[in-house]
């Protein structure tokens, strides 16, 4: 989508501080940072929302779940833990819509939901 800022970062018009890349994902340092480590997954494919993965495209989650675990081991918190989220449509908190998982860690989360 050409107004989609995650898409203008993965076509280099918008600079990231880049994390990790292969072919099918991006992964960069989040702008507004809310714990030590944060980090932004984003398909390279514009995809809205996780409801808009069907069942022929499970690759996509399987490439941001491998990358999140790269990224864990890079920024050095695989070991003492680590939060994946991924929020769905407004109520489920997502801002930017195109699919991303954001990856939080560098300190003990709060568990905010119970």
């Amino acid at each position: 989508m050409e107004s989609c800022i995650f898409c203008k970062i993965v076509r280099g018009e918008i600079p990231c501080s880049k994390v990790y890349e292969d072919d099918r994902v991006l992964a960069f340092d989040d702008i507004h940072p809310m714990a030590p480590v944060h980090v932004i997954v984003i398909p390279k494919e514009h995809v809205p929302t996780l409801l808009d993965v069907d069942a022929g495209g499970t690759d996509i989650l399987a490439s941001l779940f491998g990358a999140a675990q790269i990224v864990a081991k890079k920024k050095g918190i695989d070991q003492a833990g680590f939060r994946t989220v991924i929020n769905c449509n407004e109520e489920g908190g997502q801002v930017v819509f195109h699919l991303h998982m954001h990856i939080l860690g560098g300190k003990r989360l709060a568990d905010e939901l119970g």
